[in-house]
């Protein structure tokens, strides 16, 4: 299929592309310079410091929990959770086939088998009916993820450990700021994962914590990053045989998280309206639908504006690539994501002993066949750059839909 403009007509960006006329990407602001600098200049970089103490309780109560504990990036705190929940070798975790490889990467750095389950085809996050066919007396947490645009559906997810006694580790490395029910996720499981590499709705460049309700909980997910340090209990000596690492947090990284936090919610409010708006406009466009919440009053963070492409919309011999080609050669950028589920991508290289895949069908068609991504600052834009946006993924899907 040509590369060219639909019709060889005027691309809907003209000369000029999506990427260049959305805000930049992170975010920066004068007063977060003055916070670096000042840090510089006292010498305190590390240690827990007054900025990362600010986070651990302003970016809990930012979700709805007790406790929020800092480490080093998204992955280890994964990895921290698990360790604090006592999860390790001869346990397995279930988790679902889409996400980065970090969710399933996890319970291997803690010595227990990750199964690896299918996906709800509407919200493309865990499906909890998966989940229960999975269960085996071997089974013992379930790593849930607020995927792309959405919510897991934790009523029915919370409902299967309790029935089972399985800890729930929520990865919401895409949802800062994501409410199910009213309540933050990150607080509604046994703990919350957050990741604030450089792509995510908050950043500083690389950075994690995890959330929880439990006082037990926290104390044992700071000491398994700390060196086994005690915040909340230090005259408590560390428990024989708990093995800790090393994955604390800088004061650098939270200056900078700490005053992103300080402007989410209002950057998180313009993104649901510009997420309002460009479905406004796509609304009668054929082919497409907005990726899923699993239900109807989450609040979403909107990291990435999701569609997919509806079954058997295409005419004869056109491809999703047509669809990408098509939209670029229009001025807009729209990708598949990592492009493959996680146990097909290039980097999982675990050998398949050490992991259990269940049937994911969803999973396959979702990654190769339907998802349509794009950047999570085009939200942030003005009204006539979600517009031509619109414009473009209509006049795209009109000219190869049935």
């Amino acid at each position: 299929m040509s590369t060219l403009a639909i019709n060889g007509g005027t691309p809907v960006f003209g000369d000029k592309k999506m990427m260049d006329l959305i805000p930049q990407w992170p975010p920066r602001y004068p007063e977060t310079e003055e916070k670096l600098l000042e840090v510089y200049r006292s010498g305190a970089w590390g240690g827990c410091k007054t900025y990362e103490q600010k986070l651990m309780s302003e970016f809990a109560a930012f979700q709805d929990a007790r406790y929020s504990v800092w480490m080093v990036n998204g992955t280890v705190t994964l990895e921290c959770a698990l360790l604090a929940l006592g999860i390790g070798p001869g346990d397995e975790v279930i988790v679902p086939g889409v996400s980065w490889i970090a969710t399933a990467e996890a319970p291997l750095y803690v010595g227990a088998t990750p199964v690896i389950v299918d996906i709800d085809p509407e919200t493309l996050c865990i499906d909890p009916a998966r989940i229960e066919e999975a269960i085996t007396p071997r089974t013992r947490a379930i790593i849930p993820v607020h995927l792309f645009s959405a919510v897991a559906d934790m009523e029915r997810i919370m409902a299967v450990a309790k029935k089972y006694n399985l800890a729930v580790i929520e990865d919401c490395a895409h949802a800062h700021g994501a409410k199910q029910h009213g309540k933050g996720v990150g607080s509604i499981g046994d703990a919350g994962s957050f990741s604030f590499q450089l792509s995510k709705l908050m950043t500083a460049g690389e950075g994690g914590c995890c959330t929880t309700n439990s006082e037990e909980l926290c104390d044992k997910l700071f000491r398994v990053s700390h060196i086994g340090n005690s915040r909340l209990f230090p005259k408590e000596p560390l428990k024989e045989g708990f093995i800790c690492h090393q994955y604390r947090f800088t004061e650098f990284q939270a200056v900078v998280i700490y005053d992103q936090l300080q402007h989410e919610s209002e950057l998180r409010a313009k993104r649901i309206a510009g997420m309002k708006l460009l479905n406004t406009l796509l609304k009668d466009t054929p082919g497409i639908i907005q990726q899923q919440s699993a239900f109807a009053d989450d609040v979403r963070a909107y990291y990435f504006p999701t569609f997919l492409l509806k079954d058997n919309c295409l005419k004869p011999g056109v491809t999703r690539a047509d669809i990408y080609a098509a939209l670029n050669a229009e001025g807009v950028l729209f990708h598949e994501g990592w492009g493959a589920p996680l146990y097909s991508f290039p980097a999982w290289n675990v050998p398949a002993k050490d992991f259990i895949k269940k049937e994911t069908p969803v999973c396959d068609d979702v990654m190769y066949n339907k998802v349509l991504i794009t950047h999570n600052a085009l939200l942030l834009s003005d009204e006539e750059i979600i517009s031509k946006t619109a414009e473009a993924l209509d006049k795209v899907m009109k000219f190869y839909t049935v």
